[in-house]
């Protein structure tokens, strides 16, 4: 077997460019079909009807595109939120479908708008979370969908965090964190301003649990909840009795995933990622579909979405080694058609499997993660970049990622580690990594190397780390830490400084500062501890290449986090590239962007691991 991948490259565009469609919703009479796909290689929203090749597109941005939208419950409008150079400023926009007119709701300067709720038993009214009277909270308007209308509903003076609302947009709870980092559920008593405590949760199981949603008769709360227990379990709560009863749970994994019945609001399948994406089926009606859908594809269902009858379903599949693959399902018939993937022209090239593995860390917990290899080399000595996810309060999962398959695809295994503080793995898991940044969490990190170089998989003289945000924070931390670990680091809007990236953070983070003073700990009182797990105060320790990747309009990780550390490898005289784009934030959407510093990377661990190059 060959030393050195031989397949084909794999272009940067194919991986990197825009999608040729993606994100199909069903509309809420099953008979059209929205997706989004360029115009003028552009992200933008297209309609057609199911089946048909007759789709057209609905909007017409030209700057960023579009990443996301929703069909109204009334079947005739398009909702989409859409920012400005990154700023995460989102602003919510309604497209009719009947005029092709398309109308900012929320034109507010520096104010940032989110959906709140709405569904099928109001068709024409929307909750939506504006904060343009206070920064730091979200007050909830009520639109009319067919005027345009804001009206406010609630004025946020109590600094709910979030907030729970019924099938009948009645605003039924709020959630408020607490000083300890934990918070409670609040539910509206008699008057406008009652709002007791139904339920407080302890800040060990503050990211493990919270509600899920009532039933459609409003007498029963879903709930995720790990208190009594070690993961997130899902329950159904009877709001007259305060019985509980436990509907799914596994003793490792949290719940990750619900399906809902579109009228009951009842809880009828639900989802755990385990090494895969694993479904369980809670209601006994959906039992022959889910069989139908599983021996269909030898894929994980990642979503399902139904139209208001429930007769037509929409499901996307995702494998490791393929494009993601998106279905229509006729429930009568038992009939899946294939519709389309996201990116078929990779359907030509040959795609490298993700593998789960998993060890223990030096203190006993046990690691999960995925390794990529190299398609049609042998698993020995090969140059290996550590792919560290950002969050940290997130996890890598199994299925098709873009920038695993780009590095396989160039000759490099691709490990990818979720160590103490990811998610899914149950709260002692995910507390573990609590005042851990910098510290036990790249523990995990090396540990994983080690057991990498152990079982011979990698050249222990050719590891690259890389990452993007807490990924970037890692790759810094990797370069000053364990300076003699990596031969090189990409950092893409990684913090430097965990002092000054607490004391920036957005406005409308305010009510979580807790949690971050928790979790991450307390500039105001712990300012040499921060100072000692942030890689700016270890700069001098930095001796291999670095290349940092910066958003300028970044609202989380500011500017200055990349621009000081830059200042400090410019000081020191070593090897370093800095790339600033004017015109992103937190996450890079112009593919023109991201090709130029996919590119950039790609020269940039060429030169240190010896992979392969596209010119």
């Amino acid at each position: 077997m060959p030393t050195t991948t031989s397949v084909p490259l794999i272009p940067r565009t194919t991986l990197f460019g825009n999608p040729e469609k993606t994100e199909p919703r069903l509309s809420p009479d099953g008979s059209r079909l929205s997706y989004i796909a360029p115009v003028n290689g552009v992200l933008n929203v297209w309609v057609g009807a199911v089946g048909s090749d007759d789709f057209k597109p609905v909007t017409r941005d030209t700057e960023r595109g579009i990443r996301s939208h929703r069909w109204a419950y009334d079947g005739t409008r398009i909702l989409y939120l859409q920012d400005i150079g990154g700023n995460e400023n989102w602003n919510l926009y309604l497209v009719d479908l009947v005029t092709e007119e398309t109308t900012n709701i929320t034109p507010f300067p520096d104010a940032v708008a989110h959906i709140i709720e709405y569904g099928k038993k109001r068709p024409h009214d929307l909750l939506v979370g504006l904060n343009h009277r206070d920064p730091t909270v979200h007050d909830i308007y009520h639109l009319d969908l067919r005027t345009g209308e804001l009206t406010l509903v609630i004025e946020n003076s109590e600094g709910f965090s979030d907030w729970v609302v019924d099938c009948d947009l009645n605003v039924r709870g709020a959630l408020r964190m607490r000083p300890d980092g934990g918070f409670d559920l609040l539910l509206r008593g008699e008057t406008a301003s009652d709002w007791p405590v139904a339920q407080s949760f302890a800040a060990e199981d503050a990211m493990t649990s919270g509600p899920v949603g009532f039933t459609a008769d409003g007498k029963f709360l879903h709930m995720i909840d790990s208190s009594g227990a070690n993961a997130g379990r899902l329950l159904k709560w009877s709001l007259a009795t305060g019985e509980r009863t436990i509907l799914a749970e596994d003793p490792i994994y949290d719940v990750s995933g619900i399906v809902k019945h579109p009228d009951t609001e009842e809880a009828q399948a639900v989802l755990f990622e385990r090494d895969r994406m694993e479904w369980e089926v809670l209601d006994p009606a959906l039992q022959e579909d889910f069989d139908t859908l599983r021996r269909a594809d030898n894929g994980d269902i990642k979503s399902i979405d139904r139209d208001s009858a429930d007769e037509n379903w929409l499901v996307t599949f995702v494998k490791d080694n393929a494009p993601v693959a998106y279905y229509s399902y006729r429930r009568q018939s038992r009939e899946l058609t294939f519709l389309f993937y996201d990116q078929p022209a990779l359907e030509k090239y040959t795609l490298a499997s993700c593998e789960p593995i998993s060890f223990t860390s030096r203190d006993g917990l046990t690691v999960h993660g995925y390794i990529t290899f190299p398609p049609g080399v042998e698993r020995s000595d090969l140059p290996m970049v550590l792919n560290v996810h950002g969050g940290p309060w997130a996890h890598d999962g199994w299925g098709f990622n873009p920038v695993c398959q780009w590095l396989a695809n160039r000759g490099y295994a691709v490990l990818q580690v979720n160590y103490r503080g990811s998610t899914g793995y149950g709260k002692a898991f995910l507390n573990a990594g609590d005042r851990e940044w910098g510290g036990k969490m790249h523990d995990d990190l090396v540990d994983a190397v080690a057991w990498a170089v152990e079982r011979g998989y990698a050249d222990p003289n050719k590891i690259a780390i890389y990452g993007r945000s807490y990924g970037g924070f890692a790759a810094l931390v990797g370069a000053t830490f364990t300076p003699d670990l990596f031969c090189c680091a990409v950092d893409i809007v990684g913090v430097s400084n965990l002092v000054t990236f607490i004391r920036t953070i957005p406005p409308y983070w305010q009510t979580a500062l807790d949690m971050f003073r928790k979790r991450v700990g307390d500039p105001d009182t712990e300012e040499e501890f921060l100072k000692s797990r942030s890689p700016l105060f270890k700069a001098d320790r930095i001796k291999i290449p670095m290349l940092i990747v910066q958003g300028a309009n970044d609202p989380r990780v500011k500017q200055a986090e990349s621009e000081q550390i830059v200042e400090a490898l410019k000081h020191n005289g070593v090897e370093h590239e800095y790339m600033l784009f004017e015109d992103e934030g937190h996450t890079f959407a112009k593919p023109e962007n991201r090709l130029k510093f996919y590119q950039a990377i790609e020269k940039f661990l060429a030169k240190r691991l010896g992979g392969r190059l596209e010119e």
